[in-house]
């Protein structure tokens, strides 16, 4: 019983040699206006062959390589291959831009 008695008590001491307290120093706020919200991002519009071709007007001109810039290259429409260069992997129909 005197040991348990002396852990007790040596436990007590110690947890309170060991204790601390900590204030943080009162420093003024600074206070500000209103803060302006940052601007929107733009909006993007989605890609791939569907949405191009619904917007271009005339989605057969897609398929003519004498077609005017404005309809677009083939290189944004096809994914590629990284390992062999000039390769097609696939056509994108639908592109979301994150």
């Amino acid at each position: 019983m005197k040991k348990l008695f002396a852990i007790a008590v040596v436990t007590v001491i110690a947890s309170a040699a060991f204790a601390q307290t900590y204030t943080a120093p009162a420093a003024p706020r600074k206070v500000t206006g209103p803060q302006k919200p940052p601007p929107p991002l733009p909006p993007r519009a989605a890609g791939g062959v569907i949405p191009r071709a619904l917007r271009g007007g005339n989605p057969l001109q897609m398929l003519n390589p004498g077609a005017p810039a404005r309809y677009g290259t083939a290189q944004q429409s096809v994914t590629v291959k990284p390992e062999v260069p000039g390769k097609w992997n696939g056509i994108k129909l639908f592109e979301i831009y994150f």
